[in-house]
């Protein structure tokens, strides 16, 4: 049979089996996942972003990749920083340090560096996570499971089951995670186009009492009227009395001068000198008095005799 020499042939050496396929090593696709930037497959590092679809990337590598445009197929979906969420992250107190490995002790590759700040599950890969996408907080789905609120555990920011957005999903979740961000995206847009018509129609309101009051003070009946000490007197009329018999306006209030005075105004009237209800020294205030009239007679040159 060919085999000289005493070997014996095993039974996979002689029948030819088929091959199974590769499998990947679940450790180190976590450690991929959890660790490394799903673009520059870099470690993370603060700040760290979130996108939709629930990937995890460093800010500074984000940045550069939108600013190159080159079209990278790994983030077609995100077409500027307003679809991506910085993630608020709690980082592990037992996590590893970021000193060079020596070589001496052991180092474990799979420790997380974030944890759950609810139930302190390590965001490792081994538990599922996701973050909220009003405040960027990460917790743990057991967290959201266990503690059923509306309100934010991190931070007690309001948010919906909408808001919650899966970290790193399953292959089989990830149509349905492609859903909701198209569905976010579309309330997001009719929401901003609400608040443009409401904010159209408020402006709208305030200039129509604008222009009432602007077309109220100029009427196209008569000529414009002035003002005299805060009141309002019409200059001329068409239909009225001349200007000079109007009425006058004085610190707002109006007087009248008639052309003749009232009948009786100078009947009866008689000097103060020959009053009898007035005393001799009022009397004697007067030039019509005997003493005024002495005391003219009497008086220095220089002085004016008129008086």
């Amino acid at each position: 049979m060919g085999c000289d020499g005493g070997t014996i042939p095993k039974r996979d050496e002689l029948v030819r089996m088929k091959k199974k396929p590769e499998q990947k090593d679940k450790d180190a696709d976590m450690v991929a996942k959890w660790q490394h930037c799903a673009l520059s497959q870099e470690p993370l590092r603060p700040p760290i972003v979130a996108c939709e679809m629930g990937h995890l990337y460093n800010k500074e590598a984000l940045l550069e990749a939108l600013l190159d445009k080159s079209g990278n197929p790994n983030i077609q979906h995100i077409r500027g920083l307003k679809d991506v969420k910085e993630l608020q992250l709690t980082e592990n107190p037992a996590g590893k340090d970021n000193k060079p490995d020596s070589g001496d002790g052991y180092a474990d590759r799979q420790a997380a560096q974030y944890i759950c700040p609810v139930v302190g599950l390590e965001m490792s890969g081994r538990y599922q996570f996701c973050f909220l996408w009003g405040c960027g907080c990460v917790f743990s789905e057991r967290a959201l499971k266990e503690v059923q609120t509306k309100t934010c555990h991190k931070c007690a920011a309001a948010f919906s089951e909408e808001d919650v957005v899966t970290l790193n999903p399953a292959e089989d979740e990830v149509p349905r995670a492609r859903d909701r961000m198209e569905q976010r995206r579309l309330k997001a847009k009719a929401n901003k186009k609400a608040k443009k018509q409401k904010r159209a129609a408020a402006e709208t309101v305030s200039k129509a009492p604008a222009e009432s009051t602007s077309s109220g003070s100029s009427s196209p009946d008569g000529p414009p009227s002035k003002l005299t000490n805060g009141a309002l007197s019409s200059t001329s009329s068409k239909d009225g009395p001349p200007p000079s018999k109007l009425s006058k306006l004085t610190n707002g209030a109006s007087s009248s001068k008639p052309d003749s005075k009232p009948n009786g105004a100078h009947k009866g009237k008689t000097s103060i000198y020959h009053d009898p209800k007035r005393s001799d020294v009022f009397k004697s205030l007067f030039t019509s008095h005997h003493t005024a009239k002495e005391r003219v007679v009497h008086c220095a040159s220089w002085v004016n005799k008129s008086i």
